[in-house]
């Protein structure tokens, strides 16, 4: 396999789906439309505020790699976008967050209730319309997918203000909050293609290994990051008590009291201390081994990506593992 050149930018290497995108947003707004007003107030703030996009891309490029041009891979490229935006709405909730892509988060302007109920309605839309696909193992997979992503949250959940929390278990938990989705999104991709099984499988895990990689750049971007570029605020994980993968290195890394300090931040979701946390995850080199962890799970991305069928698709889903590495939001 080829891989992309390093000159071609993210955006010239996703032409490649730019009319499938398009046919997906159109989608998602069409879809959205509901007798409720506040249902498509709140639907349409959160969609229209942008946002990656990352796990259509992956399946529109999983089904592009494998030869599969069905209309159901614009549907289930619109489902996933709405599990994703709706596990948003209730991670917002749940953490009390006020700021998400440079704008106020969905609760903080139309408040909690709405959020959550919102946020359910994404949930029921999504399975209304995988329905319409009329595969079983697309809604197995997303099903499970779903049950997955909701356990996972309740890990991290009971993980919060948990200083003691090791490295196993913080990957257990954004394996499944996060690398599922992109997991699941893969692997319907090769479903629709139907492709055998050591090739939906080569989908799953290209699809596990970037969502891991994706979860711990955007935890050291939270101690390394700018927040005008981020869009949200730096420290919320702090202020969260969520114990990531920078702290657990740096508190395995530090000095007994820089360690310390650490700890009394997590235990007590002390934002006040973020300066001299961050300082000190970055002076034990805990970004740098962060950092390297998201690496290795970029680099079996790219060993499972070999599997697939060598041509532009897969040269651009290489290129977008690529580039998560050095992404600044």
């Amino acid at each position: 396999m080829t891989e992309p050149s390093p000159t071609t930018s993210p955006s010239q290497a996703l032409s490649l789906i730019a009319a499938d995108m398009q046919g997906v947003d159109a989608l998602i707004a069409q879809r959205l439309s509901t007798s409720v007003p506040l249902v498509g107030d709140v639907s349409q703030y959160i969609i229209a505020a942008g946002g990656k996009r990352l796990r259509p891309q992956l399946l529109l490029l999983c089904c592009g790699a494998l030869g599969y041009t069905g209309t159901h891979r614009l549907t289930m490229a619109a489902v996933v976008e709405f599990i994703h935006t709706a596990t948003l709405l209730h991670d917002d909730v749940v953490d009390d967050s006020t700021l998400r892509r440079g704008l106020p988060t969905a609760n903080a302007r139309f408040g909690n209730p709405a959020s959550v109920l919102i946020g359910d309605f994404l949930y029921s839309r999504a399975f209304q319309m995988m329905v319409q696909v009329q595969e079983m193992r697309i809604m197995q997979v997303l099903a499970d997918a779903t049950n997955v992503i909701a356990e996972g949250e309740v890990l991290q959940l009971m993980n919060m203000h948990n200083a003691d929390l090791s490295e196993a278990d913080y990957l257990q938990v954004i394996r499944s909050k996060t690398s599922k989705l992109f997991e699941a999104s893969a692997q319907v991709a090769a479903i629709l293609s139907k492709a055998t099984p050591a090739v939906e499988s080569a989908c799953a895990t290209f699809g596990q290994a970037l969502g891991t990689a994706f979860q711990v750049i955007d935890d050291v971007l939270d101690y390394a990051g700018d927040a005008s570029v981020l869009g949200k605020n730096l420290g919320d994980d702090l202020r969260e008590g969520k114990c990531t993968l920078p702290l657990i290195t740096a508190m395995q890394l530090a000095p007994p009291e820089d360690a310390a300090t650490i700890r009394n931040a997590i235990e007590k979701g002390d934002v006040d201390a973020l300066e001299a946390v961050a300082s000190i995850v970055k002076r034990t080199g805990a970004l740098d081994a962060a950092m390297r962890s998201a690496q290795s799970e970029i680099s079996r991305a790219l060993g499972v990506a070999k599997h697939l069928p060598a041509g532009p698709y897969v040269d651009c889903m290489v290129q977008l593992a690529q580039q998560s590495l050095v992404r600044n939001n």
